[in-house]
């Protein structure tokens, strides 16, 4: 199971939240460190994602890649 960080970046940008307003709804100081995340630089935590999911207005299981091997 991957995180699928692309979801998140589309689905922002689907919504027209800018980078800093997300950077707001976590908790960052700001829209550099919140990129930072977006890119994979780092990583999300756990206690990130019910946030995460509610500002982009979908599900948690959205944010993982399910592979069938």
């Amino acid at each position: 199971m991957n995180f699928n960080l692309s979801f998140i970046k589309k689905r922002r940008t689907e919504l027209d939240i800018p980078m800093q307003q997300m950077a707001i709804y976590l908790g960052f100081k700001n829209a550099s460190t919140y990129l930072k995340y977006e890119r994979g630089d780092y990583s999300f935590k756990a206690e990130q994602l019910p946030t995460l999911a509610k500002v982009l207005k979908c599900d948690v299981s959205d944010f993982f890649n399910l592979s069938v091997a």
